[in-house]
């Protein structure tokens, strides 16, 4: 494992990603918190674009707990069945969706504990949802951010628990709210897992890997 990176560094690093996307935004489309709680438990194990073409009807139609409890465990099935484990995902979308009117008021909570209770939704997607809607400065570690924090030094760890400790411990305040979207961003399209495109990364200088392609 490589090592922490120092603290100007990081700095530096996260003062580049702002010049160069100053509001980064995640890229499941939503209406509300409903749709994005949704939205993101149905994107374990598939991608966003994916995700996106299955709610684009879905959403339309069904954007409250309720209007969803009215459209079915069946209903749910047709919109998302080009999505993997669509049958599971409809079957916990329809029990979140009840649990959310029957214990909440139909409201979705802000509090990770009430979120990580709901079936889908792990810790991950609790901190999508609390990052995302109410701007907390959480942080959701995918395979993205777990793979460019390990690579490159930001916020090495063994674990997406280490990972994300790593990140609220290391990275400037100033930079949390946003900093999971910049890191996922950047694996998405920079630091990809088979070839990483150091010749255009704006951090390359800075990064600690080893096998860096040019």
């Amino acid at each position: 494992m490589v090592k922490q990176l120092p603290y100007h560094t990081i700095r530096e690093i996260f003062s580049r990603f702002e010049a160069g996307e100053a509001e980064p935004k995640g890229e499941l489309d939503h209406v509300n918190a409903y749709t994005l709680v949704v939205a993101v438990a149905l994107s374990a194990q598939a991608t966003d674009a994916g995700v996106n073409k299955a709610t684009k009807e879905l959403f339309k139609i069904a954007d409250t707990p309720e209007k969803m409890l009215t459209l079915g465990e069946e209903g749910v099935i047709d919109h998302i069945k080009t999505i993997g484990l669509y049958r599971n995902k409809a079957k916990n979308v329809i029990k979140l969706s009840r649990i959310l009117v029957e214990e909440y008021g139909g409201e979705v909570p802000n509090s990770r504990a009430a979120l990580e209770s709901l079936p889908g939704v792990g810790r991950k997607t609790a901190n999508v949802v609390l990052n995302m809607w109410w701007g907390h400065p959480s942080q959701a570690v995918d395979t993205h951010i777990f793979r460019v924090g390990n690579r490159t030094g930001i916020c090495p760890g063994k674990d997406v628990v280490a990972v994300e400790r790593a990140i609220e411990d290391n990275i400037p305040v100033d930079f949390q709210r946003h900093a999971h979207h910049w890191l996922i961003l950047h694996g998405r399209y920079i630091c990809k897992a088979r070839k990483p495109n150091c010749g255009v990364c704006p951090i390359n200088d800075l990064c600690q890997f080893e096998d860096k392609k040019e």
